[in-house]
């Protein structure tokens, strides 16, 4: 039963995150007075996509056509590396949220460079800039994670995950909701969601992870829209683990909240992208340093 349930909490993730952008489509179109796509609308893409072929530039080269499914293996990889309703993950070892930060930069990196080998200078403005946006959110959740790990005395992601609300040597209760409100800043982040950015357009010249996919289509689209899904759920995970620590002590039950807590994280992203306005791209690296700033007040709470 041990080996069984970290290889079920991936179920929820391979099936559901897919609709964790319905569920923020909906909310969206709820603020906005309009009746909205169908909750399953994503699913329907991403079949008809799957069943289109492929069209590929002269100019590019075997990069362009690796990237999408390296882009998708790499947050695979991660994601069973995230804990996930009271289980542990179905990888875990020592320095493991190190790795997987690693293996989330694997993935940006296949994109970017799949967006470079088309020779866009379009899609090297948006690499540019998602590479830059990067740099910080990655630090931010390197040092917030890093703070967990001191706090708890635990260097995994499922034994810090499950330490910090379970009693510790130092009480991590505070440490962990200003990690958790940082973590929803990278979230935004990672994610190029409002006010970051907006995933609905493809005609600004301020797209930032938009910009980078306009050449792919048929099934490369649809593995880099399943990818930024698992994404979403991956990081959405890891807020509900440290925001909503339900614990009952009982396997279904501790995985049926994290799906409910996973599912609340999509409804507040919704309510975010529809009482924000898009920043302007000066502001998102202020905006990463106040994540950066909650992450050390985190560590100076560890250290009092």
């Amino acid at each position: 039963m041990r080996l069984i349930l970290p290889i079920l909490h991936l179920l929820p993730a391979l099936v559901l995150s897919p609709l964790l952008l319905g569920v923020i489509n909906r909310v969206k179109a709820f603020f906005g007075g309009r009746k909205g796509p169908p909750l399953l609308q994503v699913y329907y893409d991403l079949f008809k996509l799957l069943r289109k072929g492929a069209v590929y530039s002269k100019t590019t080269s075997r990069v362009f056509r690796i990237g999408p499914v390296a882009g998708l293996s790499a947050v695979l990889l991660s994601l069973a590396l995230v804990p996930f309703g009271g289980s542990g993950s179905v990888f875990s070892f020592t320095g493991d949220f190190i790795f997987m930060i690693y293996a989330l930069g694997a993935m940006r990196f296949a994109t970017v460079l799949a967006a470079l080998d088309t020779g866009s200078a379009f899609e090297g403005m948006g690499a540019d800039r998602e590479v830059q946006f990067a740099l910080l959110a990655e630090l931010v959740m390197l040092t917030g994670l890093a703070v967990l790990a001191v706090g708890t005395g635990r260097f995994s992601l499922s034994g810090m995950v499950t330490a910090v609300w379970t009693g510790t040597a130092i009480p991590m209760h505070a440490a962990a909701l200003l990690v958790a409100a940082a973590m929803l800043i990278v979230l935004l982040t990672e994610n190029a969601r409002i006010p970051v950015d907006d995933p609905n357009t493809h005609l600004e010249l301020t797209m930032i992870h938009e910009v980078m996919v306009l050449d792919h289509c048929g099934v490369d689209l649809a593995f880099i829209e399943y990818g930024s899904a698992l994404k979403l759920w991956l990081f959405s995970a890891l807020l509900t683990g440290l925001a909503l620590p339900v614990r009952t002590g009982r396997a279904g039950a501790d995985m049926a909240f994290a799906t409910i807590g996973v599912f609340l994280t999509a409804v507040l992203v919704g309510v975010i992208e529809s009482t924000m306005a898009r920043l302007r791209l000066r502001r998102v690296p202020q905006m990463l340093l106040v994540a950066l700033a909650l992450t050390l007040a985190a560590f100076l709470w560890v250290l009092r």
